[in-house]
C-alpha cells in the first residue's frame, strides 16, 4: 500500500531526476524512460505522478516556484524586500547561482521542445504563468505605485536573461546605484 508521503517522496525522486538529467546530460537526454530509470521507478509509476513530458516539466516549473517563494521568504526574514530580492543579479561563478541558471536554461529550451498536443503544452504555459504571476502579485504587494512595480520586474528579468544568455553583467557598481535608484520613493511630479 502507498501512502501519500510514499507518493509524495516518489514525485520528488522523479523530479530530482528530470533536474539531474537536465544538468548532467542535457536535454536529449530528457526522456520519460531515462528519468524514470534515474529516479528508479518503472515508466508506469512516473506516469502516474506526469502523466506526459510536458507534465513533467511542469512539475519542475511549480517546484521552482515553490523553491522561489522559500527565497523570498527567507530574504524577507533577512531584513530585504521582494523588490530587492527580485532585483539580485545572478553571479556564475557563485556555485549555487551557476547551477540554478543551468537549471533555468534547460528548462527554457525543454519548454520550447515539448512535443505533443496543445492540451499537454497547456500545462507547461499554465505552470509558468503560476510562477510568473506569483513574482507580480508579491512585487504589486510590496510597491503601491503598479509601473514601479511593473519596471522593478522587467528589469529584474532582463538582468536574469543576461545571466541565462550568459551576456557580461552590468558593472556591479553601477548595478547597485540602479537598483537604489530604482527602488527608492517616487518623487510626485510638480
Amino acid at each position: 500500500m502507498t501512502t501519500t508521503r510514499d507518493r509524495s517522496g516518489t514525485r520528488d525522486r522523479i523530479l530530482d531526476a528530470l533536474e539531474n538529467l537536465l544538468l548532467d546530460k542535457g536535454l536529449s537526454q530528457v526522456t520519460l524512460e531515462n528519468v524514470a530509470n534515474a529516479a528508479g521507478v518503472s515508466k508506469g509509476g512516473l506516469l502516474y505522478h506526469f502523466r506526459s513530458k510536458d507534465a513533467l516539466i511542469a512539475g519542475l516549473l511549480r517546484r521552482v516556484g515553490e523553491r522561489t517563494d522559500t527565497q523570498v521568504r527567507v530574504a524577507i526574514d533577512e531584513g530585504r524586500s521582494v523588490a530587492e530580492w527580485y532585483l539580485q543579479a545572478p553571479h556564475p561563478e557563485n556555485d549555487a547561482d551557476a547551477v540554478e541558471l543551468a537549471l533555468y536554461r534547460s528548462m527554457l529550451a525543454a519548454m520550447r521542445t515539448v512535443d505533443g498536443p496543445a492540451d499537454t503544452q497547456d500545462e507547461t504555459d499554465r505552470a509558468l504563468g503560476e510562477v510568473l504571476d506569483g513574482w507580480k502579485t508579491a512585487l504589486d504587494n510590496e510597491i503601491p505605485d503598479p509601473v514601479q512595480a511593473e519596471i522593478v520586474r522587467l528589469v529584474g528579468d532582463g538582468v536574469y536573461l543576461r545571466a541565462l544568455l550568459g551576456l557580461p553583467p552590468t558593472d556591479p557598481e553601477l548595478y547597485k546605484q540602479l537598483v537604489t535608484r530604482l527602488l527608492a520613493p517616487a518623487t510626485p511630479p510638480a
